[in-house]
């Protein structure tokens, strides 16, 4: 469990009373208990508020606060608040101040506005975060602690220069190895001093954000920036765990964020917590997804669901209000996937500035008497009921896909040879294939043990890193079944080729080569025809983006390109290797494709859908002690009837007996425990 302190779902979420006077507090501490709000997060943004100079510090505002919610029971995360460091801060100390891209120092403004390079910010910081270590510590109603907030953004000032050549003579050890790695012989950029080295930003090897003429260095520097981060996370993370052991310290994540591995970071979280902002359009196989990367980054534990908004976001372009019934439906969904707590941002909303206009759960009218009070207060209610019978329940998993930060950089920093290649946008349509048919999928990194898979997706596997193609090997020569796509197998861990024919290490195991891959703007496609039936894999479908041409090397062809110079050439292949199969899908594929791609390969290793849902309904499951909560989200607008074969149960939100079929309304929700 997260923790035993709330013997239930934790339900709440960020509170900044420091906008806010006295009376407003007191106010909120009643409405807080007619929604049965049990839980917030103080402090994230309140660094100024309680250090005023160099040597003043002044918590007794926070003390106030932490002892009023103590006093009506409400569990609290301390932040650590230093996601945005004080004015007087920047005004003595400008090293604090970020470089952008462009090469243009920053002013005071904004938030995660700190060099994470920079020794004062580390001082400073690290001597805010011992006063409230210490002052806090033994707090009763401290239940975690929140390290920062959303950390992001990218530095290229002379101190993460200077530590940018110090991170790389740790890794390369010597020059000699950092200009072979980097291939510096190409147009003369041999570098003989680590401080010949510079950043690589529009001012240096960049022409763009995603666009870099020597991908060796942005590839490193995109590393070292997620590492310069991680590094100050780990000295706030050090400093609570070695004065609290036992403490919960977390920091608020947010999915599929590029800029930072969080692979790396999940070693220094307690547990997973992360930030879900779906906007009105995002698909929900999509935020399904997110869940599950978020779940998948310890194996599978419990997550906290740590921000969501209970009505509209204000920073999208059109910011559209969760529709009745959505913000409960969107709360169930990350419980579905694993999550132990239903968390907003933000408790009241602000009066002034960026987030006035973000929901919260007390609008700006002040009192309960509003749609999305009495929805988030009909919400806390259930979770009452549901006290802990779902908390540390899991979720299992026969087919897991990888997904690679490295490989996401990598991929995307290639010079060619396609600019609409989104390596996030791929992934996500085998996510889609499986989840369309109501099949759990884990996403895993590469570090992740296969052999408790039947299937395995690695989808524009371009990076293939040192070991990784013999781990593939031996998952599949044991039995497993193993996928990948075009533009795979590329490159190593330094983007450097591998010589000797696409795709490189895997082609062993996929028996084929690839020799040459074409590359055309989306509208142009080209056609998939299967020259045997597979299951519902017949016929013809439509391909485009990228199109490998290869050479079977024993893969059997099972569809051929039916369009193009290229007419007749695989484009699916199944390899039989050892015990197992590898199979490789040569250009992006239609959904109708995937869709039946998925279908089949799930009746050939026997685990299909249990469930034939409509359209627009999500069924999942989550385990516990060995009990089956089964649950049925429509995301429709109408009420929709399921055929739940041989189940029965009771729904444990309308306490009705379910069996066989159960009836959902619009945006509805059912959690049956089986029987």
């Amino acid at each position: 469990m997260i923790s035993k302190k709330i013997p239930k779902m934790i339900y709440g979420g960020d509170y900044n009373p420091e906008q806010y006077d006295r009376e407003t507090m007191l106010e909120d501490m009643r409405m807080f208990k007619k929604a049965n709000i049990d839980f917030v997060r103080v402090n994230i943004f309140a660094w100024a508020t309680s250090q005023k100079d160099e040597v003043t510090y002044d918590f007794t505002w926070l003390d106030e606060v932490i002892d009023t919610l103590h006093q009506h029971d409400i569990k609290v995360g301390i932040g650590t608040g230093t996601a945005a460091h004080p004015a007087w801060m920047a005004k003595k100390y400008p090293d604090i101040l970020r470089t952008e891209f462009d090469g243009k120092r920053r002013k005071f403004g904004g938030r995660h506005n700190s060099c994470p390079n920079s020794p004062n910010y580390r001082k400073y910081a690290s001597l805010f975060v011992e006063r409230l270590v210490d002052r806090y510590q033994n707090h009763p109603s401290v239940l975690l602690w929140n390290i920062s907030n959303e950390w992001g953004g990218a530095c290229y000032c002379d101190n993460c220069e200077k530590e940018f050549r110090v991170w790389l003579k740790e890794k390369y050890e010597t020059l000699d190895k950092l200009n072979k790695a980097w291939n510096t012989s190409f147009w003369g950029h041999t570098f003989y001093d680590w401080d010949e080295i510079v950043v690589p930003n529009l001012l240096s090897e960049h022409f763009g954000e995603r666009q870099t003429m020597f991908q060796g260095i942005s590839l490193d520097y995109a590393r070292f920036n997620s590492d310069s981060m991680l590094e100050c996370h780990k000295i706030e993370y050090d400093m609570i765990k070695s004065a609290m052991p036992d403490s919960i310290v977390t920091t608020n994540i947010m999915g599929a964020y590029k800029p930072l591995d969080y692979q790396k970071w999940a070693k220094y979280m307690d547990v997973i917590a992360w930030d879900n902002y779906p906007g009105i359009d995002t698909p929900v196989s999509f935020t399904a997804m997110s869940h599950d990367l978020m779940r998948g980054l310890k194996d599978g534990e419990p997550f906290m669901l740590m921000e969501q908004t209970p009505s509209q976001q204000n920073w999208q372009a059109y910011n559209a209000l969760k529709r009745p019934g959505v913000m409960r439906l969107w709360s169930y969904q990350a419980v579905a996937h694993g999550s132990d707590t239903v968390l907003f941002f933000q408790m009241r909303r602000s009066r002034g500035a960026c987030e006035k206009f973000h929901g919260a759960v007390i609008e700006h009218v002040g009192h309960e008497n509003t749609r999305v009070f009495r929805e988030v207060a009909e919400l806390g209610e259930e979770l009452v009921d549901l006290s802990d019978t779902l908390l540390d329940s899991r979720v299992k998993s026969r087919v897991a896909i990888v997904f690679d930060w490295d490989n996401w950089w990598a991929t995307e920093f290639s010079s060619g040879p396609s600019a609409s290649l989104k390596y996030v946008d791929e992934v996500h349509k085998y996510y889609q294939a499986f989840f369309n048919h109501n099949i759990q999928v884990d996403m895993i990194s590469v570090d992740t043990d296969l052999s408790q898979y039947d299937l395995v997706v690695a989808p524009v596997l371009y990076m293939v890193k040192q070991g990784y193609a013999d781990k593939i090997e031996n998952y599949v020569s044991n039995g497993g079944t193993f996928l990948t796509t075009f533009f795979s197998g590329i490159v190593d861990e330094h983007d450097l080729v591998t010589l000797g024919g696409y795709p490189g290490e895997l082609r062993h195991v996929l028996g084929i080569w690839s020799e040459e891959i074409d590359a055309l703007s989306p509208e142009h496609k080209n056609k998939i025809v299967i020259d045997k039936q597979l299951g519902n894999l017949k016929g013809e479908y439509s391909c485009n983006l990228l199109f490998d041409l290869i050479h079977s090397e024993g893969a059997e062809v099972l569809a051929t390109y039916g369009e193009d110079f290229y007419k007749g050439m695989p484009v699916l292949t199944r390899n039989t290797f050892g015990k197992g199969q590898a199979w490789y899908v040569a250009s992006s594929a239609d959904d109708e494709f995937l869709q039946d791609l998925v279908s089949h390969l799930a009746e050939e290793k026997g685990f299909q859908a249990e469930f034939t849902a409509p359209a627009g309904v999500e069924i999942t499951k989550r385990y516990k002690d060995g009990k089956c909560f089964l649950f049925v989200l429509n995301h429709t607008k109408e009420a929709v009837l399921v055929n739940i074969q041989n189940v029965k149960g009771i729904n444990l939100l309308t306490k009705e007996q379910v069996q066989e079929t159960v009836e959902i309304p619009a945006h509805g929700v059912a959690i049956i425990e089986q029987k």
